[in-house]
């Protein structure tokens, strides 16, 4: 079964996740722009960045067989510098033509403070503005319901494409409120801090299946990248057929990312004769 992951993070993981994930049917993962641990303090670090995601890194997943494209923004954890986050705007347009990126992401809320609205708002507005998708991180754990009312608020009071906004990190109390808008919902797989994958298929059970995406997220914290293959290996337990996992796990992000030209990767249908 062909699998795309739709929100990974290669560039704090080893070439072994590539091989293994070559092994395991992934055809094509998808970077977006994240936090490095630390606050970054210079421009310069998120050019070279953005330069590392979209240039060197489609090359290293080449290797193994599997596409690589990106996305850029300046996370929401250091959107409190406020100096820092317009420049780094102020350069983002370059990136948005690179052949492998696909948009603006992710930004999006994690404190939700003045600061961060005022830079999701900057984000959304450069996107609408030159066409983009959009690639949106809710915040964790206790903040996870206020912070999803407050990106629902922003954008409501913005001129934006619903189809074009992916909303990540949705869990159960998010995802009804982020469907219900209109918009992409992204699940992550993740320990501690967001969704199992018996938690996602759970979801995928309930709720409309054609605007959910399934990811894992994987970073530098304690995180699998496979988690994204057992809520395939869940999915299929629990009955459901061939072609309905690979509408969730290949073709959902072959239609949302789709409507960027560069993604040329086509949803697939199989024959289960």
């Amino acid at each position: 079964m062909q699998i795309i992951q739709p929100h990974y993070h290669a560039i704090a993981r080893t070439a072994q996740d590539y091989e293994r994930m070559a092994m395991s049917g992934v055809v094509a993962v998808c970077e977006p722009a994240f936090w490095a641990g630390f606050d970054r303090r210079h421009p310069e670090t998120f050019i070279d960045y953005f330069a590392q995601i979209s240039e060197f890194e489609p090359t290293r997943a080449a290797e193994f067989g599997i596409r690589h494209f990106c996305w850029v923004a300046v996370n929401p954890k250091e959107a409190e510098n406020k100096e820092l986050t317009n420049e780094v705007l102020r350069q983002m347009p370059e990136f948005l033509d690179k052949p492998t990126c696909l948009g603006v992401g992710e930004t999006g809320l994690h404190k939700s403070t003045p600061n961060e609205i005022e830079s999701l708002q900057a984000h959304v507005e450069m996107a609408m503005k030159h066409d983009q998708l959009v690639l949106i991180h809710t915040p964790h754990l206790s903040d996870k319901a206020h912070g999803t009312k407050t990106v629902l608020e922003v954008l409501a009071g913005m001129d934006v494409d619903p189809e074009k906004i992916w909303i990540d990190h949705v869990e159960e109390q998010t995802i009804e409120s982020v469907l219900d808008a209109g918009y992409w919902a992204g699940m992550t797989l993740y320990p501690v801090t967001k969704c199992s994958p018996r938690r996602a298929v759970d979801i995928l059970e309930k709720y409309p299946r054609e605007k959910l995406l399934v990811n894992s997220s994987a970073d530098w914290g304690p995180s699998d990248p496979f988690t994204l293959q057992e809520s395939v290996v869940e999915f299929r337990r629990r009955g459901h057929t061939l072609q309905e996992a690979i509408e969730v796990y290949h073709n959902n992000p072959c239609r949302f990312l789709g409507q960027n030209p560069k993604w040329d990767i086509k949803p697939i249908t199989v024959s289960e004769e």
